[in-house]
């Protein structure tokens, strides 16, 4: 699967007491367009797991290719992650992240039990596009979609 180039996410929601948590995450997928569904997992193992799985709003901010520090941040372990980049809280009141492609904000849909992640399935509620190259990953290299990909 590293030898698969994708797109980044970081997923964003915000637990109990409203505080906001977030993981970078390239386990996206568009799955229905009648309703918009979309879906990513999540490893078990995760300290923020059952928050997100038991959310019942989430946000996909989709990486621009600009935010590659960005990524690192979010995959980062044992990090204030949300004091060391912009974001704000949106109308939904989940947390976005500054600067990225686009926005996705989602209700949970489903949740699917898969091996050592669980899916979550999530109805894309609200949309919001910035008109902006995706961040691509591709065998631990993170960038834009080269210029030469469009001639």
């Amino acid at each position: 699967m590293g030898n698969y180039p994708t797109g980044v996410t970081v997923i964003t929601s915000v637990d109990s007491t409203g505080q906001p948590l977030g993981l970078t995450v390239n386990s996206f997928a568009s799955v229905s367009i009648d309703p918009l569904l979309i879906l990513w997992s999540i490893d078990k193992k995760v300290t923020s797991h059952s928050t997100f799985i038991n959310a019942e709003k989430f946000t996909v901010n989709i990486l621009s290719g600009e935010q590659s520090d960005i990524c690192s941040l979010f995959a980062s372990k044992d990090i204030d992650r949300f004091s060391n980049c912009d974001w704000d809280y949106s109308d939904h009141n989940l947390p976005v992240i500054s600067g990225v492609a686009g926005v996705l904000h989602c209700r949970t849909f489903k949740t699917i039990d898969a091996g050592d992640h669980t899916i979550l399935v999530g109805e894309v509620f609200d949309i919001q596009s910035n008109n902006k190259n995706p961040l691509l990953y591709h065998q631990r290299n993170f960038g834009s979609i080269p210029q030469s990909f469009y001639s």
